[in-house]
């Protein structure tokens, strides 16, 4: 992260662009919101392993999200996660993408939280099996 002190420019950021192919083939609204729920849950796991100093770049200004506080929206840039308009048109199926990644962050610890946040929401395939 490169914090630039009382200055009024954003740092240096990562995003991670990210889907499974369930999210790609399945996907759906309420798939989708319990995705977000999850996320949300786990804001501050995220938080550990998206670089240092972050907090000094997730402000709030700048396109960035607050660092604690977890949020997403249609095409915001101002968000944790932006949802991009072929997400919602497609069915709510396609990728994501978490703008709270910082450039120092480890690309691996990243993509393994993310998926471990992934991996704690039932498809509608488990929630079927387990019935």
């Amino acid at each position: 992260c490169k914090p630039l002190g009382d200055t009024d420019w954003n740092g240096s950021g990562m995003h991670a662009n990210f889907s499974t192919a369930h999210m790609r083939e399945v996907g759906g609204k309420d798939y989708f919101e319990a995705l977000m729920a999850a996320f949300d849950k786990n804001l501050m796991d995220h938080i550990a392993v998206y670089g240092p100093d972050n907090d000094k770049r997730l402000t709030g200004k700048h396109e960035t999200a607050p660092w604690n506080r977890f949020s997403y929206g249609i095409a915001d840039r101002g968000a944790s996660i932006r949802v991009p308009h072929s997400f919602i048109n497609n069915g709510y199926k396609g990728y994501l993408e978490d703008r709270r990644p910082n450039s120092q962050g480890d690309p691996y610890q990243i993509a393994s939280q993310i998926l471990k946040t992934i991996a704690s929401v039932p498809t509608s395939a488990e929630v079927s099996a387990a019935a």
